[in-house]
């Protein structure tokens, strides 16, 4: 067994573990408003989703064009807690190490808008190791739509079934079997209870990132 030419990945709540930074994001938005802290329990779930659902969650109250009209506030308070709380999850580093060491490359299609993605990379030493980046606004479309996991793959001249991607969300799985690309669901990321990974349709599902240290893990590609 090998590791694919190419392994991409989904950012929060693959990679990265940023609850803790989306927390006190919506703590920030709450306290403007005279409430009290969120439980992380009620959050956590929906970091995957994006602002929206998570402004959702602060504010259950809300109707959708209230979010809607909040996602700037939120994207102006995370960005002053960016990269402050949270970091990569356990196993990650050690799996990224065992890529590069088996010569695979690697980078992130992130639905996260390509300014916030792009400014945490260096805050976590990857600013010289991920291969290519695309965030949520870097094409006109994004995840579900397979075009950012194609676009990427064609960045790097590599093509889209040597590519394996992982994703903790069912909008990865979806873009990556659309993209012809082999995936990965991370059952350690951000999934709300009611969700069943099983039926998203990927091809293999791990428990742990450190599992995908081990090439057999790993869908062929």
């Amino acid at each position: 067994m090998t590791f694919p030419q190419l392994a991409l990945f989904d950012l929060d709540g693959t990679l990265l573990d940023s609850a803790p930074d989306m927390l006190a994001t919506v703590d920030a938005m709450r306290a403007r408003r005279g409430m009290a802290g969120m439980a992380f329990e009620a959050l956590r779930p929906q970091v995957s989703r994006g602002a929206r659902a998570m402004i959702g969650a602060a504010f259950p109250e809300w109707g959708l064009a209230a979010c809607e009209a909040a996602v700037p506030e939120f994207l102006d308070d995370y960005r002053r807690v960016l990269g402050r709380h949270g970091g990569p999850f356990e196993g990650v580093e050690a799996m990224l190490a065992e890529l590069e060491a088996a010569g695979t490359r690697w980078g992130i299609v992130t639905n996260k808008p390509e300014s916030l993605a792009r400014a945490l990379v260096p805050m976590l030493g990857w600013q010289d190791r991920c291969a290519v980046l695309l965030g949520g606004d870097t094409l006109p479309v994004r995840k579900p739509d397979p075009a950012p996991l194609l676009h990427a793959a064609d960045a790097l001249g590599i093509a889209p079934s040597a590519c394996v991607y992982v994703g903790d969300d069912e909008r990865d799985i979806a873009a990556a079997r659309a993209a012809g690309m082999p995936s990965v669901v991370a059952l350690w990321g951000y999934r709300p209870l009611d969700c069943d990974p099983a039926a998203w349709g990927g091809d293999v599902a791990v428990d742990a990132a450190s599992a995908l240290c081990d090439p057999s893990a790993w869908p062929p590609a």
